[in-house]
């Protein structure tokens, strides 16, 4: 077995002082604090159609002409710049697409203007199941 070097317990002291100063800063009733949770979503959402940074974002309930027949959403399509962001509603009403697929939200207005914040003006890409 090697000896312990001074760069090995430099790196070791580091990394044991970092830890100790997040710890200081946020406190141990942080570190068990829960996750905040996504309030209830309704289970009718309304329609909407707004322009939010520069793009037109529309939500509505779907009349079958999607790629899934909004089947994934119940029923719901999303779309950015008239081009359609797929989205899936969870088990407990939140909203999430495949741009933020680990970030849900309340509702599909609030799910359309996180996309777009994501895209930073990049072009909505059409999602290809196949």
């Amino acid at each position: 077995m090697s000896s312990i070097t001074r760069r090995r317990a430099l790196g070791v002291a580091a990394g044991a002082a970092g830890a100790v100063t997040v710890l200081a800063r946020t406190g141990p009733a942080a570190a068990s604090a829960p996750r905040a949770a996504v309030p209830a979503a309704d289970p009718d959402p309304a329609s909407f159609d707004e322009v939010y940074q520069g793009r037109r974002i529309q939500g509505g309930p779907a009349h079958g002409g999607g790629h899934h027949g909004g089947h994934h959403a119940g029923g719901y399509t999303v779309t950015i710049d008239g081009r359609e962001l797929h989205v899936m509603r969870n088990a407990d009403g939140t909203w999430i697409s495949v741009i933020n697929h680990y970030e849900p939200v309340a509702t599909p207005r609030a799910l359309a203007r996180a996309a777009v914040r994501e895209l930073q003006g990049a072009p909505l890409v059409p999602l290809t199941l196949g």
